[in-house]
């Protein structure tokens, strides 16, 4: 391997990588692609698989616990779940090198630098990171967050040079920021989502088949709610339940969606048009000083065409939707005080999509006022909007109660349902994803 990406004197700098789920086998192979000499492990049970399906890459030494691999890496990555940081840093973090640099890549900091300042010796600095995007997304020009939380300039530009290779958006946070700030854009976004797809799994409704959920709206939910159910349970339920911002704010919309739901079926119009108006405006802005772009983020014509149940029928309409996941979404910022463009440096590409068509429901008052009066007059909905109320409040009560087992259980068996169309729904996510995405560069 050419080592045209590695700078004279960093020759011999090896990175250690502990845990190799799917983010660890991606920076693992992306910095090996670069040039770099990784050392990596995962639990011992994965020794030989892991051995095997990296043998044809020379400089991947994969070893069979963090021991060997924290007491030969200059930085060490621990890419493991939030829940487990602690219990595994204060095992392999005693064996750290001498003056190396160790960080980590989960997604809720706080218990991560807690673990690090807890385990790791005195003379080891600390920088974290955090690519803000999954494993099967292109890393180049996405957010990633760098934390220099215990660390002298020299071993903070090391690891910016390491992860150099990636070509992604560095950011520089704190690791309190940088809790904040994914709670603000990933906390909501995931548990409306989560709703969605518990409700249809209580309805047994695949939404794609049939004329229910037609439309670029509907594609990015449908499409984005099994890309969040094809991913192990663990990769959202760390920021969720470990991360206070994210316990707050999804009490928040959970509360949104009961409460918009009641006046829907009290048919108060004039009353639930004025709480989603009053709340447009603090997210959005006024009429004469908005916030949002002359551009919208998204436009129909991208998002019409990834539609898993094939394209339209000639001349058919979309059904009328109240679109109350994206009302709550407003009415839950309007609340907490959240004005979505102040984080689009930190945004994740799931972030920027839900962005995208909630601003396109609220960018058009004919579109906004057609969805009020649909939420009060039509029924058609209407047994679909009480299971998504359920559902927004289950996941709301199983993340304040902190219980991990819970979330697994309730995300696995809505997987499960789901799994058998994982393939081409990931597919068509996928494309969707990489159109959207290119339609908004500026």
């Amino acid at each position: 391997m050419a080592l045209s990406n590695v700078p004279p004197g960093m020759e011999n700098f090896i990175v250690g990588i502990i845990g190799m789920g799917d983010m660890g086998k991606m920076y693992a192979r992306r910095l090996s692609d670069a040039g770099w000499s990784i050392m990596a492990c995962d639990k011992e049970d994965q020794y030989e698989s892991l051995r095997e399906e990296f043998a044809s890459r020379k400089n991947i030494q994969i070893l069979r616990n963090g021991h060997l691999v924290s007491r030969a890496s200059d930085y060490i990555i621990y890419s493991v779940e939030a829940a487990a940081i602690d219990r595994v840093v204060a095992e392999y973090g005693p064996s750290t090198k001498l003056n190396a640099i160790v960080g980590g890549q989960t997604s809720c900091k706080d218990p991560e630098i807690k673990a690090f300042e807890d385990h790791l010796p005195a003379d080891v600095d600390i920088v974290s990171c955090h690519s803000l995007h999954g494993p099967k997304v292109d890393t180049r020009d996405q957010p990633l967050v760098i934390i220099k939380h215990r660390a002298s300039i020299e071993s903070f530009n090391r690891v910016e040079t390491v992860l150099r290779c990636l070509h992604s958006k560095h950011v520089y946070l704190t690791a309190h920021e940088h809790d904040r700030i994914t709670a603000d854009t990933q906390a909501v976004t995931h548990a409306a989502f989560l709703s969605m797809g518990k409700a249809w799994h209580s309805m047994r409704q695949f939404p794609w088949e049939g004329a229910r959920y037609v439309g670029g709206i509907e594609n990015v939910k449908i499409n984005l709610t099994l890309r969040i159910y094809s991913q192990k349970w663990h990769v959202y339920a760390g920021l969720a339940i470990l991360n206070p911002e994210a316990r707050k704010q999804i009490d928040q919309y959970a509360k949104s969606v009961t409460e918009l739901y009641k006046l829907m079926l009290g048919g108060h119009l004039d009353e639930l048009r004025e709480r989603v108006l009053r709340a447009k405006e603090k997210v959005f802005g006024k009429e004469d000083q908005p916030k949002w772009a002359d551009k919208p983020l998204l436009k129909d014509e991208v998002l019409d065409q990834f539609s898993l149940g094939g394209p339209r029928v000639d001349g058919s309409k979309p059904l009328p939707n109240n679109h109350l996941s994206l009302l709550a979404m407003v009415d839950c910022w309007s609340a907490l005080g959240i004005v979505p463009y102040d984080h689009m440096i930190c945004s994740t590409p799931l972030f920027r999509l839900w962005l995208g068509v909630t601003e396109h429901l609220f960018r058009e008052p004919a579109r906004l006022e057609e969805a009020l009066r649909i939420a009060v007059e039509d029924n058609t909905f209407r047994s679909d909007d009480l299971e998504f109320t359920f559902a927004a409040r289950g996941w709301a009560e199983c993340v304040g109660l902190g219980h991990f087992d819970t979330w697994r259980e309730r995300f696995v068996v809505t997987q499960r349902f789901f799994e058998p169309r994982f393939a081409g729904a990931i597919e068509v996510g996928n494309a969707m994803v990489k159109a959207v995405l290119e339609s908004t560069k500026s």
